[in-house]
């Protein structure tokens, strides 16, 4: 899917919810609560923890409809990152992380309308992004699932792995430029 289609994708509910249409918010979450749950939950490990994510960042997007640019990629996405962010803010409120997570290959869709193309597409997205991961020298892919599957800062990454700050940026920053050549050849991202 090109990424014009994708910032599209869900105009449906930014559209309206610059308007204060309450409809677009539930959408939303009908579209997108089950999978940004199982986010936050596999991130913090606690009901509780996920359920309060899910609720601040919803409320968030309600009082700030305009903070979603489509220019800059997928509601989706952009949700799913903020998930990500705020369960990581839970984490370090409670001064504890994860000792390694792993890649959210069995995040579960709980919204109750499924679609089950939107389950496919997923599974498919998962699937290109444990390949793509594969396909990093060993360095890298931890860098990388270190940053961005349990949350640690560049700072704290060097720390856990006795580098240098700029070898651990080093190792990121390449990491990323093969995942996203890798996802360009499969058609997942377009250059």
């Amino acid at each position: 899917m090109a990424t014009a289609d994708l910032a599209e994708a869900d105009s449906d509910i930014y559209l309206p919810l610059r308007f204060g249409d309450p409809g677009a918010l539930e959408l939303a979450y009908n579209r997108y609560g089950g999978l940004a749950y199982g986010l936050s939950l596999r991130i913090v490990s606690d009901t509780g923890d996920a359920e309060e994510v899910v609720q601040e960042v919803f409320l968030r997007i309600w009082k700030s409809p305009y903070s979603f640019d489509p220019s800059r990629g997928s509601f989706r996405t952009w949700l799913l990152t903020l998930i990500r962010n705020r369960s990581i803010d839970r984490l370090r409120a409670r001064h504890r992380m994860p000792a390694g997570a792993e890649l959210p290959v069995h995040l579960e869709d709980h919204s109750t309308h499924s679609d089950p193309w939107q389950t496919l597409a997923l599974g498919l997205e998962r699937d290109a992004v444990r390949k793509g991961l594969d396909t990093l020298p060993v360095e890298q892919r931890e860098a990388i699932e270190m940053a961005f599957l349990s949350g640690y800062t560049h700072t704290e990454i060097a720390e856990r792995l006795g580098l240098p700050l700029g070898t651990v940026k080093g190792r990121l920053r390449l990491g990323l430029e093969k995942l996203h050549g890798f996802f360009a050849t499969t058609g997942l991202v377009t250059r």
